[in-house]
């Protein structure tokens, strides 16, 4: 089956996540011979969500924003995704996330489909009163396509979970009851779950546990480099450091640091904590970012942006296992690189599912009002991560495929399975 595209530049493609998604989502279709007509479903969002709305500043000026909303597929149950504030944010971007969500949420077997939502906005050089009346305005403007049982946002870019508990509280205060699961990644006072905020890195780590086995390594002799030290990137780093591994360098936007010896990652925390910054650690030398994500290690890390490794820099990658903390920071082009250079990859709708999976788990709690300890959080993360890699890798021997498309062709089967089963009402 052959799907038309429009007249794109190949470098243009390579860039664009959505075009990136659909590569990926074609060849897994192709190679699982996969209906044509549930091709053409599970190929396009639902829905899309435009929305322009106004916001009075604290000048007293009004700013008009725009904020979108895609639903990806929800045939496995209500959407799931991330909402995020960013000056670049662009429908093509989040349709790729929506769909990054979608075969997320499948891969790990929760019952989710994939969602994303973003505001084309500045947060660096707006208040904390702006942000609260944007988040506001921009949940009222949503609000018919939101809820437990139709789409449920959380925390991603430069959201957190004072946005969503902004938004938790516009959408209870139209509902006139309180609604907690309309969101995940809360505060845990208001029906938060333990284990939220650090559950990412924490499911990073339980997959490199699982690769560095496979390949034969050992924590104490595997040495990291995590691009991006937000909340991602940090967390996999502390839990990394904390199960043996040595962190030798951590790459950030203004800068990077190096130590061969290791990095001591909790000081570093601390010292961001204190300064905003991972520049001036007197615990390792700086460095660029850029000649990090090349240099020699074990496991490399990327956790920050979309299109960090591309055709232009992937010959360049030393690490022998590349996992990806961050959403599609890996194009096509550059993937068929790394395949030849014999780099393990563990994809992003794999290695970074953990975050959704204990916001599957806050959702849970919040619908039966009972909430369980961070211990019993991530013993049942720790279990569906370990199985989700195993069948990942199972998918890619059986078909004789490299692990991203595998993942990707585990996904798809799954929803399209499910798609046949509701079949198409007309």
């Amino acid at each position: 089956m052959q799907i038309a595209t429009d007249d794109v530049s190949v470098d243009q493609k390579e860039l664009n996540p959505w075009e990136a998604q659909a590569v990926r989502f074609d060849l897994a279709a192709k190679k699982l011979n996969l209906d044509t007509g549930i091709w053409k479903v599970l190929r396009q969002p639902a829905r899309e969500i435009i929305v322009h709305f106004p916001v009075t500043m604290d000048d007293g000026s009004i700013e008009v924003f725009t904020g979108y909303r895609v639903q990806h597929n929800v045939a496995r149950g209500p959407a799931k995704g991330g909402l995020r504030y960013a000056p670049d944010v662009s429908l093509d971007e989040v349709r790729a996330l929506a769909s990054w969500m979608t075969w997320k949420c499948a891969v790990v077997n929760i019952p989710f489909g994939g969602a994303k939502g973003g505001v084309i906005c500045d947060p660096k050089k707006m208040s904390q009163t702006e942000l609260e009346r944007m988040t506001r305005r921009y949940t009222a403007e949503i609000i018919e396509f939101i809820g437990p049982e139709k789409d449920v946002p959380a925390p991603d870019m430069n959201t957190n979970e004072q946005t969503m508990a902004w938004i938790m509280d516009t959408y209870s205060m139209h509902m006139r009851q309180t609604v907690t699961s309309v969101v995940t990644g809360k505060p845990v006072n208001i029906g938060g779950s333990r284990g939220r905020t650090a559950a990412t890195g924490h499911g990073i780590a339980v997959v490199c546990d699982e690769a560095i086995a496979h390949l034969g390594m050992k924590p104490a002799e595997t040495t990291v480099i995590v691009q991006g030290f937000g909340n991602v990137g940090s967390n996999a780093a502390k839990q990394l450091h904390a199960r043996g591994y040595k962190v030798v360098g951590i790459a950030e936007w203004d800068g990077g640091l190096y130590n061969a010896a290791g990095i001591d990652i909790a000081a570093l925390a601390e010292h961001k904590a204190k300064t905003g910054s991972v520049r001036n650690f007197s615990g390792a030398e700086e460095a660029v970012s850029e000649e990090l994500l090349m240099r020699e290690c074990d496991v490399l890390v990327p956790a920050a942006t979309e299109n960090v490794i591309t055709s232009q820099n992937a010959a360049g990658v030393k690490a022998k296992i590349l996992l990806e903390g961050a959403n599609g920071p890996t194009t096509p082009r550059a993937d068929e690189i790394l395949e030849k250079n014999g780099v393990f990859v563990i994809p992003d709708i794999l290695a970074n599912a953990g975050g959704v999976t204990t916001s599957y788990f806050e959702w849970v709690q919040d619908r039966m009002g009972y909430f369980w300890t961070e211990a019993e959080v991530n013993e049942r993360l720790d279990r569906i991560m370990t199985e989700s890699f195993r069948e990942v890798l199972r998918y890619a021997k059986e078909h004789g495929v490299n692990n991203r498309i595998a993942a990707y062709m585990l996904a798809v089967d799954r929803v399209a399975y499910t798609t046949k089963q509701r079949g198409i009402y007309a």
